[in-house]
């Protein structure tokens, strides 16, 4: 049986049209907790190195979306010799930013882009982790329908476009067909090829609201890890503007 090339081009575009519906049918819902995020989480930062020692850190995140930008206060308040406050800022165009204050700071200070895969306290979390931008990326492909655990999942590969800014050359996301919350990532750095790996325990909903209890990454290969553990918190904080004002960004 003969094929025309009108036949063959019209089903090529049908599958394009399908994968396209499909990509944007997956990015729904983790875009959606990004946008409806009011949320203020309180716990510790807990690196373990290689013979199972444990240092932590107690740490603070707040987070709202206003009108197409995401502002994340990120306070670290112990040891007192480790406190620093980071505001993040991302935006789905890509053009993000993020300052830093430290103790005695008049106003935060933007961290210079090349500082942004640098490690928070030598942790495994980058300060560009913070932001989690992927979702809002140039590219994006669903790879396939697999499991994590007990979780059916939508294998999503982000990758970056021109204008984004960022350290990764592409993120792998497992996302909760059910939900679409990430049960696990691989980020691949740019450059070196170093794969960091992200698994999110204790999958729960609050208020209609999902989130973590816990994200533990490790880079591939190495030894040790480093987990966030969140303590206690609420899903709808009634954050506000002046929550992440440069005045309380720099206030100790």
């Amino acid at each position: 049986m003969k094929i025309s090339l009108a036949a063959l081009a019209a089903a090529l575009l049908l599958a394009i049209s399908a994968h396209a519906a499909d990509v944007h049918a997956v990015l729904a819902s983790p875009r959606q907790h990004v946008e409806s995020a009011d949320y203020r989480a309180t716990g510790r930062l807990v690196r373990v190195d290689a013979a199972g020692a444990r240092t932590s850190y107690g740490i603070t995140i707040k987070a709202r979306w206003f009108s197409g930008v995401l502002r994340v206060l990120c306070e670290v308040s112990s040891p007192a010799n480790a406190r620093v406050h980071l505001l993040l800022e991302m935006r789905p165009n890509g053009q993000n930013s993020i300052r830093i204050a430290h103790p005695g700071d008049t106003a935060p200070t933007p961290l210079p882009f090349d500082k942004w895969g640098d490690d928070l306290l030598s942790s495994g979390f980058s300060y560009e982790d913070f932001l989690e931008p992927q979702y809002y990326w140039q590219g994006q492909a669903i790879l396939q329908r697999t499991r994590f655990g007990a979780r059916d999942c939508d294998v999503l590969k982000s990758t970056p476009g021109a204008a984004d800014h960022t350290h990764y050359a592409e993120v792998r996301t497992w996302l909760d067909h059910a939900i679409g919350y990430p049960v696990y990532a691989e980020k691949t750095q740019r450059g070196t090829g170093t794969v960091k790996e992200f698994t999110y325990i204790g999958l729960r909903q609050t208020g209609g609201v999902w989130s973590a209890s816990q994200v533990e990454v490790k880079v591939r290969g190495g030894a040790g890890s480093t987990l966030l553990i969140v303590d206690r918190g609420s899903a709808k904080a009634n954050l506000n503007l002046r929550d992440f004002s440069p005045e309380q960004v720099a206030h100790f």
